[in-house]
């Protein structure tokens, strides 16, 4: 598995409140996610989107999260609100990821006999595989799942997303050693309500065990 040598970065995902974006981007999050899976509680429509889009600073990326989307639908979506990096949770394939002029991560349901290798080399052009618990239907959980389960072998860079919080996510720092973490559930106190508190814990318990595993923050 390719191994975290720098700064871990850290996306907020499920973001729904003007004041929750900005407690993330204060918080020091590096990337803010936006769900337009309308069966998702932390769904949100364009015109919301697109106001809390225009509350993000330069240099923090704006992630939209798309389950099985109509690519017709998708691209009025690229239109209206200002996305930098798509995010697919669905039964999308690498023909589809591809076609929108983005770059895109895939997510993988990770559960006991998935083969993840061969998941990521279906993917060749994704920026990072997502690894989420498998929970019956589409989106997160807000379960973790069997860290054991990421092979060695795996070239694609991870993003560890699956049940993360303040008080797990530095032992998930320091023995998977991600690019990147995602969390949602994590920083709520209901769901799409954040918690600036919990945002501010969690990022701080990301960069403690940077420290103690001697990975040293870049600029």
């Amino acid at each position: 598995m390719t191994v975290v040598s720098g700064r871990t970065r850290i996306k907020m995902c499920g973001l729904t409140r003007p004041q929750d974006v900005l407690a993330a981007v204060e918080a020091g999050a590096d990337a803010i996610g936006l769900v337009f899976y309308p069966p998702s509680p932390r769904y949100v429509d364009l015109a919301q989107a697109a106001a809390l889009a225009r509350l993000v600073p330069p240099f923090v990326t704006i992630v939209g999260l798309f389950v099985n989307a109509d690519a017709a639908t998708l691209r009025a979506t690229l239109a209206a609100v200002p996305i930098h990096l798509l995010q697919f949770h669905g039964d999308e394939d690498e023909a589809y990821c591809r076609q929108f002029d983005r770059p895109f991560i895939k997510a993988a349901r990770m559960k006991p006999g998935m083969d993840l290798l061969q998941y990521a080399q279906a993917f060749p052009s994704a920026q990072a595989i997502l690894l989420d618990a498998f929970v019956e239907g589409y989106g997160g959980g807000g379960k973790v799942f069997d860290w054991t389960l990421i092979p060695e072998r795996l070239e694609t860079p991870v993003i560890l997303s699956g049940g993360l919080d303040a008080d797990n996510v530095g032992d998930a720092v320091r023995r998977v050693r991600p690019a990147a973490v995602d969390v949602s559930s994590g920083i709520e106190v209901a769901k799409g309500i954040k918690d600036a508190e919990k945002m501010q814990a969690f990022v701080a318990a990301v960069r403690g065990a940077e420290v103690e595993t001697k990975v040293t923050p870049a600029g």
